[in-house]
């Protein structure tokens, strides 16, 4: 699914917490949404989920707008992972995963959670409370969950996030390959700058709710005169002035 946000501004009374932004996902590919912390990316994200309703500008979907009209049909083929947002924690995995199977409306069940188990390395504590999970298996189950009606857009908000290495790896991995196999658009906001030059094909950076810069990460490292992403981002995250 092609993605496009135009103009798209979210004013909280006198707060403008996301200013006129715009920018393209193509059909398959994967955009980086970088910025310090309260730079908007959530409130983006909130905004092209259906979440937040944006105080002026446009969101497409494959060229359908995202409104109050069609937003049920377009979120059945959209999902959203975020280690933030926590699962219902009295609910075994295997619970969680049938709950929003059926919200999704997922034909076969029982199939796609055991699909996505093994897959996801659940296969040992599906029966176990989602509130009794380490970090990283609950991060495996809100991917599983994220991915359990095969979207054809996917959301994803630091989905590596207090992971050690190997997990977070192991995740990075998994997302290469299940979108190698699948149909699959992604938008990653990420502080893992390492994580963003290995998944994205491109990157938009936001600060104080505006996008002050975008390209591809080499293009920006190359334009800003830097080593590598990281140090990219820590110029223009301190740069006093908008960095065009």
């Amino acid at each position: 699914m092609k993605l496009e946000v135009k103009n798209l501004t979210k004013k909280f009374n006198s707060l403008i917490a996301v200013k006129d932004i715009s920018f393209t996902i193509e059909k398959n590919k994967t955009l980086g949404l970088l910025g310090p912390n309260g730079c908007g990316k959530t409130t983006s994200i909130g905004m092209m989920l259906g979440l937040i309703t944006p105080t002026s500008g446009q969101i497409t979907i494959d060229k359908i707008f995202l409104n109050p009209k069609n937003r049920i049909e377009l979120l059945s083929l959209m999902n959203f992972a975020s280690p933030y947002i926590e699962l219902p924690k009295k609910l075994t995995v295997k619970q969680n995963l049938e709950v929003y199977a059926r919200l999704y409306g997922v034909k076969n069940v029982k199939d796609r959670i055991s699909e996505m188990s093994e897959d996801l390395n659940l296969i040992s504590f599906l029966d176990k409370k989602t509130g009794e999970l380490s970090s990283g298996q609950k991060n495996r189950v809100s991917l599983a969950k994220s991915l359990i009606n095969k979207p054809k857009l996917l959301f994803l908000d630091e989905p590596t996030a207090s992971l050690d290495p190997d997990v977070g790896d192991f995740v990075r991995a998994y997302l290469e390959k299940y979108k190698e196999e699948n149909e699959l658009t992604i938008l990653l906001a990420s502080h893992n700058m390492k994580e963003v030059e290995r998944l994205c094909d491109s990157i938009v950076m936001m600060k104080k709710g505006e996008i002050v810069d975008r390209g591809t990460c080499q293009q920006l490292i190359t334009k800003h005169g830097r080593e590598n992403l990281e140090e990219t981002f820590l110029k223009i995250a301190r740069s006093k002035n908008e960095l065009g």
